[in-house]
């Protein structure tokens, strides 16, 4: 394979993590950041055995073990009544599926594979808006707002959920869901009277909203995660997501959760968006990776663990030896189904969290009969990463509503 160099536009997790796969091979990367500098916004991030299995395989594992937290459990609460609805033992997790399940500060993560990139060579290059995208006789180019332009082999643009790449090659729009997130990443000493679980992950579902809450940095500080459905947004109004609508959304949550609502950053919120799943994310020599192929709601927790493995999958194909174009190829005929699952099932999940009435009290008698220890839900995604369509795992059984009958009362 001729290594005149892989340009990575998008200098976030998915694009720093492609970096470090492809320059693993020994190809010569140039990471295009459009910010003054690399950083990452946001808060706390769950990582998935899945991916830590990844970061074993990078090195990276102990520095983000030891940046991060490794809970005990994941725990599913009623957001209403606040009662136990089921729980993954994740040290049993653990010794499924090999490596553990971690919380971690999402700039932690970021500054991770920042380190990881610049110890394999990685050019970091900041200030660098990309506006086109182009295929030439021997790679592919990026055009650059000041008129300038970059060649390579290959251009992988991880540009993110409005990315410049997505909408020039396929044009799709975002899906508006109508849900935004809140968040807070709080010091633990300002939350020890808010009934909190300091080595868990702990979820309340409820209807139209759900509220997460789970410790970083060693227990030294809680993430805090509250989303709800926007009057507004279903009304189709600008002004949506807002803090009065966040307040209105939790006022009959249990007290657990109505203590933290008002510990959420107020001065920014997340609208989420997703886009509807495609399978041509290679035009030429231009590769979509992460948010920029497959951005999902955010309810399975494989956003960046999704864009993480795009990378690795691309960079063992890389290493095959048979050139770029099969190893694209091959690159797309895995991750693109796959991550059609995921994006199409996060959509599902967030359903079923965000039910009312009777069909509530359906999902929490299927919830409290499942065995703390059954992992027939979490095989298909947790397992090791696929390479080829014929080691996908098949989904998960689908249980449905009605073959329960609600609880009075419950």
């Amino acid at each position: 394979m001729r290594n005149r160099g892989v340009i990575v536009v998008g200098g976030g997790i998915g694009g720093l993590s492609a970096a470090l796969a492809l320059a693993r091979q020994g190809l010569r990367v140039r990471v295009l950041e459009r910010a003054r500098e690399f950083g990452e916004v946001g808060a706390g991030i769950q990582i998935a055995p899945n991916c830590t299995r990844l970061l074993h395989e990078y090195g990276l594992l102990t520095e983000a073990t030891a940046l991060g937290v490794l809970p005990d459990s994941i725990i599913m609460r009623d957001a209403l009544d606040g009662s136990e609805l089921t729980r993954l033992d994740l040290a049993g997790l653990r010794r499924r599926y090999g490596f553990p399940y971690m919380v971690i500060h999402r700039s932690d993560l970021h500054g991770i594979f920042l380190r990881g990139c610049a110890q394999e060579g990685v050019e970091l290059l900041t200030s660098q808006l990309v506006t086109s995208y182009e295929n030439t006789p021997a790679g592919a180019r990026v055009v650059l707002a000041d008129g300038s332009s970059q060649d390579a082999d290959v251009v992988i643009a991880a540009d993110g959920l409005h990315s410049v790449a997505r909408q020039q090659l396929i044009g799709d729009a975002t899906v508006n869901s109508a849900y935004v997130a809140y968040r807070a990443a709080l010091p633990i000493d300002q939350v020890l009277g808010n009934g909190i679980a300091r080595t868990d992950v702990v979820v309340y579902i409820g209807p139209r909203c759900h509220f997460v809450q789970y410790p970083l940095r060693g227990g030294e500080m809680l993430n805090q995660v509250a989303v709800f459905q926007s009057p507004r947004a279903r009304d189709g109004r600008e002004d949506w997501g807002t803090p009065d609508e966040l307040d209105a959304a939790f006022g009959a949550a249990c007290e657990n959760v109505r203590k933290g609502i008002p510990l959420m950053w107020r001065d920014r919120w997340w609208r989420m968006y997703d886009r509807d799943p495609v399978t041509s994310w290679v035009h030429g020599r231009v590769a979509l990776l992460g948010d920029a192929a497959h951005p999902p709601l955010q309810y399975m927790a494989q956003g960046a663990i999704m864009a993480i493995e795009d990378g690795w999958v691309l960079g063992q194909h890389v290493a095959r030896g048979a050139g770029w174009d099969a190893a694209l190829a091959a690159y797309q005929a895995v991750r693109a189904e796959h991550c059609r699952r995921v994006v199409l099932t996060a959509r599902k999940w967030g359903d079923l969290w965000h039910l009312d009435g009777a069909k509530r009290l359906q999902r929490n008698a299927i919830l409290c009969a499942r065995d703390t220890h059954d992992y027939s839900f979490t095989d298909w995604i947790y397992g090791p990463t696929a390479l080829t369509p014929d080691q996908e795992p098949p989904l998960y059984p689908d249980i449905p509503l009605d073959s329960v009958q609600p609880t009075v009362g419950a």
